[in-house]
């Protein structure tokens, strides 16, 4: 049983619970400043009412209230939620006694600035930055103008460090925007090749369908008048024959609509062939008027699906071939079970021709197969007349 991965910390805790602990660590960071720590002659910040009078206490809690509500609306409500929890950093500051906007009680709507980045609309974000560098620059001018002492420096840094949390926020965004994109792409990939599949797949069945019935169909024309029995056979064979093909048919439109509609992938519904089908193959091509002789060499065992099923399309493909390009009247199939590797051969004695003059799909897509499995693959016309197709498919080492 494999273990499952964790999720990493960022993920396990809501953007909320990072911003409420974001401002417990600014309020202790606030008080712990004002009280003379180890190695200290006096505080860092006296200090104010905060700490001392009934009414900064009173602040300090309508500014915890403010931040903890705008921690709870921040997944629901981006924006009110910035704009509480800046309201209590301003709310923090007034019982301070400094001349602007402190980092510490700035950092919960620069923690929840950057959640707003990173999870909300391109226009959300900017609408999200927009406020918070805006009230800093505000706060100052309405100091400026009551006259009062007034801490640009600092202001510029704590203006600074929410620009930066901002980016942050909005390079996550572009990030995850960009893996599921790459995602999107990959899906759409996969279904293209396997829509690409269930075409080859098809086109080897409907190929060889369309050659027996082809035979059928001649062979009951030509008996048709001096024995009807023989004729009706025939077109019972091609009436078979093309019910299974129709069936094959509907089997990939449907695929192709359940991947349409994404209610499933088309491999579900998509009938895998193998070289178990080879003996059925043969039977129905001997029917058709072409004698197939199948020749198992070695002891036949389990292979992959991938392999199995390139092996059978292989002799598919060369057995069709035969049936509507050779002009011959049998072939042999010879299917070899090497410690290492299987080997495939189909030979006729008809006039020697392949398919890649006639359709363009036939060898050249027999050869793309075996090359996608590591194999060797030839196909020609024999010395001693006919058509030979051979190939070798290297084994897996668990089928050795």
């Amino acid at each position: 049983m494999s273990a499952t991965v964790p999720s990493p910390l960022i993920k396990r805790v809501p953007p909320g619970g990072w911003v409420a602990l974001a401002w417990c660590a600014s309020t202790l960071l606030t008080l712990l400043a004002r009280v003379r720590l180890p190695g200290e002659t006096y505080p860092d910040q006296w200090p104010a009412v905060q700490l001392y009078r009934w009414d900064g206490l009173v602040f300090h809690g309508v500014s915890a209230a403010l931040a903890l509500c705008g921690a709870r609306l921040l997944e629901r409500r981006p924006l009110r939620a910035l704009t509480l929890l800046i309201l209590a950093a301003i709310v923090e500051t007034t019982t301070l006694g400094v001349g602007e906007l402190p980092m510490a009680q700035y950092l919960p709507p620069i923690v929840a600035l950057y959640f707003v980045a990173a999870h909300t609309p391109r226009r959300t974000s900017i609408t999200a930055l927009v406020t918070a560098v805006g009230t800093l620059g505000a706060y100052i001018a309405v100091r400026l103008l009551c006259g009062w002492v007034v801490g640009t420096s600092a202001e510029l840094a704590v203006a600074l460090v929410t620009v930066i949390g901002w980016l942050l926020g909005n390079s996550t965004h572009q990030a995850r925007v960009h893996a599921e994109r790459l995602s999107a792409e990959r899906a759409a990939r996969a279904v293209n090749a396997e829509r690409l599949r269930i075409a080859r797949e098809m086109h080897d069945t409907v190929a060889h369908s369309i050659g027996i019935i082809a035979l059928q169909a001649g062979a009951a024309g030509r008996v048709a008048a001096t024995r009807p029995e023989a004729a009706r056979e025939a077109m019972r064979a091609v009436e078979n024959e093309g019910r299974r093909t129709l069936a094959g048919l509907r089997r990939m439109l449907v695929a192709l609509r359940r991947a349409d509609e994404g209610t499933g992938p088309p491999e579900h519904v998509m009938v895998v062939a193998g070289l178990d089908d080879v003996e059925r193959l043969a039977a129905t091509t001997t029917a058709a008027g072409v004698k197939v002789e199948i020749e198992v060499r070695g002891e036949r065992r389990q292979l992959p699906p991938d392999l199995d099923l390139s092996a059978f399309r292989i002799v598919q493909e060369s057995v069709t071939n035969v049936v509507r390009h050779a002009a011959a009247g049998s072939c042999r199939v010879t299917l070899t079970y090497g410690d290492g590797e299987l080997a495939l051969e189909i030979t006729d004695e008809g006039r020697g021709r392949g398919t890649g003059t006639d359709t363009g799909f036939g060898v050249a897509g027999m050869r793309e197969r075996v090359a996608l499995l590591h194999g060797e693959f030839s196909a020609g016309p024999r010395a001693e007349g006919g058509f030979r197709v051979a190939a070798r498919l290297p084994l897996p080492a668990a089928v050795r």
